[in-house]
Formats: structure tokens, sequence, C-alpha cells
């Protein structure tokens, strides 16, 4: 049995790597208020954190992880370019898993720069790959933004790419939307009333809590959005070609490179994943047997945009991922308040790590 105390001390010794790197030691507050959270991602945060009330600061969380203190730190008073490192405990609510830890301590690297984003991500990588390096884990990378801008890209309404937009980090409702967009899954009875009028009028009961006017509003979206032309099927096939690109890098760009022939909207992300690969490779990291899939990443927080990468242990399925992390320059643009600056970092398990050398 792995004991706090190591754990902390294996924590220690990884942040002490990052300090002589040139990070500046951070230490967000545990408790991180819930307002700013919830306007980041719903209230569907609540279900993966921890809530509770304060009389004077009001609704309080448990921080879920570091990265959204850490940018709300730096856009408030960091000077740039900045690189920081942090070590401590973050809480995820397991409500389905009684396995996975619910409190578990993280040490986490992050680069605030805009000099060169390729070579940022890089930088990032090819840290969190040596201080896993011992361990013979398996990496994965990926990219949001090629099929962010495959989306912007589509000939559709502004409504419609908003919402496939909105959900490419939940991929079964952006399957189900983008079937919807094609003419491919028929309205339910109860969408087919709203849509043919035949629904009856909004009373008390079905109203909950939203007003009888939002519901009417709701319902002519929808009655604007069924009038519109079905997204082609050479799109939607273009776009289903793109999430299933699974390969070395070398042969994922050589597909990538293939689908912006049809696809221009992703030329100008593919090309950030070519100067990213280079960018690796003057880290001495292998490209050539390195793992990118365009999915990767989209079950993870939602502010990622971008470069995505995790490591896994190749025998043991039942761990998550030991390290992972990935670029947000959005996520600075929301908390900067009119400032914004490319932002990418990683986060390493010191408690995985250790579990992973008592069995080896």
């Amino acid at each position: 049995m792995i004991s706090r105390s190591q754990i902390l001390a294996k924590a220690a010794e990884l942040r002490a790597g990052f300090e002589a790197q040139g990070a500046q030691v951070v230490e967000p507050p545990i408790l991180q208020p819930a307002g700013t959270l919830l306007d980041l991602y719903g209230e569907e945060i609540r279900a993966r954190a921890y809530v509770t009330s304060d009389a004077l600061r009001g609704e309080q969380m448990l921080r879920p992880d570091f990265t959204v203190p850490v940018v709300q730190m730096h856009m408030a008073e960091g000077a740039e370019p900045a690189r920081y490192t942090y070590a401590g405990e973050v809480f995820r609510r397991q409500e389905h898993d009684p396995e996975r830890a619910n409190e578990y301590v993280q040490v986490g690297y992050e680069v605030f720069d805009r000099t060169d984003s390729a070579a940022s991500d890089a930088e990032v990588f090819a840290l969190i790959a040596g201080a896993v390096q011992p361990l013979g884990l398996r990496a994965v990378t990926g990219d949001i933004g090629v099929l962010m801008a495959a989306v912007a890209g589509l000939r559709t309404s502004a409504a419609r790419r908003t919402a496939l937009m909105r959900h490419i980090w939940r991929p079964r409702r952006f399957r189900a939307l983008l079937d919807r967009y094609a003419g491919r899954r028929a309205p339910t009875a109860e969408r087919r009333a709203l849509l043919d009028g035949t629904a009856g009028p909004v009373t008390a009961p079905v109203i909950g809590l939203r007003s009888a006017a939002e519901i009417d509003a709701r319902v002519a979206a929808l009655r604007e959005d069924a009038a519109l032309p079905a997204l082609s099927n050479e799109e939607v096939a273009l776009i289903e070609a793109l999430l299933s690109v699974k390969e070395d890098m070398p042969f994922a760009l050589e597909n990538l490179r293939d689908l912006a022939v049809d696809l221009p909207a992703i030329v100008p992300a593919v090309q950030r994943i070519e100067a990213r690969a280079a960018a690796l490779e003057a880290r001495g990291i292998k490209t050539q047997s390195l793992p990118f899939e365009t999915s990767y990443g989209r079950t993870s927080m939602e502010y990622y945009d971008g470069f995505v990468f995790g490591f896994y242990a190749p025998n043991r399925a039942d761990l998550p991922a030991v390290a992972s992390g990935g670029r947000y320059d959005a996520l600075t643009r929301r908390l900067g308040r009119g400032a914004e600056i490319p932002a990418v970092g990683g986060v390493l398990r010191p408690g995985l790590m250790l579990t992973l050398e008592t069995t080896q």
C-alpha cells in the first residue's frame, strides 16, 4: 500500500524537476469559487465536483483541477512569458466507479507564451514524457482544433455550427446532432408534434423552470432548423473520415492533408500539427512512432482546444491516464476579460506513477 507521505514526496520531486526548468511554484487555494466553473461548464460540473456553500463567499468547490485557477491568477497578475508548476490534491466525485479515487495528488507544468505555440507544445510534452520515461508508458496525441476547424467550415447555419461546436466534447451527442442535421435521424413523436403544431398549448406542468415565452422561442428555433436543407452526404462523410484518423504521426498527417483538399477549413490546423511534429523532433521525440488520433481528448475537460496528449500503462487498462495535458488558448480569452495569451500545460499523477513503479 503506497502511503500519502510517499505520494507527497514523489510530487515534491516532480515539482522540483519543473522548477529546475525555470517554472514558478504556485499554490491555488483548495476551495474555488463555484461561479467561475459553473459559467465555464454549466451545471454538468456539479456531477464531477464537490460543492459547498459559504455565507459570505457563496458556493464554493473543492478544486477539480489546477488549470482554471492558474489561468485566473496569470491573467490577473502574471508577466509573460511565464511557466508555472504546482503540486497538490484535486477532488472528483465518483458516482459510478467506486474503485476510482475521488481525491488524488496532481503535479503540473503550465506555459503561457505567445512566441511559438508549436515549440511550447513540444516543451510540455517532452518534459512530461521525460518524467514518465522509466515507466514504459504508451503515449497518445491528438488535436481538438482540427475537428473544431472542420465544424466551423460546414456549409450550414450558424446555429447548427454552434450546437455542434458546443458538443464536440460529448461524442454521442455530437453524433446524434450530425445525424439529425444530415436527415439520417427521424424526429421523435414529441419533436414532430412540436414541429407540425399538433403538440397543443403550453401549460403550467410542462413549463418547469422555463417560461412560456422561452418555450415558444425554443419551438420557433426548432421549426426554423427543421426548414433548413440537410447537411450534404459529402460533408458528413468528410467529418466521419476525419474522426476516424488514427495512425502514427506521419501517416496521420498524410491522411489529414488528403482530407484538407476537400475540407479547406482544416488547412491551418493541419499546418499547426506539422509545425508541432517538427518541434517534437527537435526535442528528441520520435514522431515516426508517435500515435495521433483526431478523436482523442473529446471526453476530457472542455477547455482543451488544440494539442492534447496522454500517457497510459499498456498492461493496466484499469488505470486512467498517468499523465495528460493539452492546449487551452480559448480559456485564457474567457477568463482574461479582454486579454488572451496562448497556453498549454500537462499534469502527472504521482500516486499512479508509484503504483506502476512498485509492480514493475
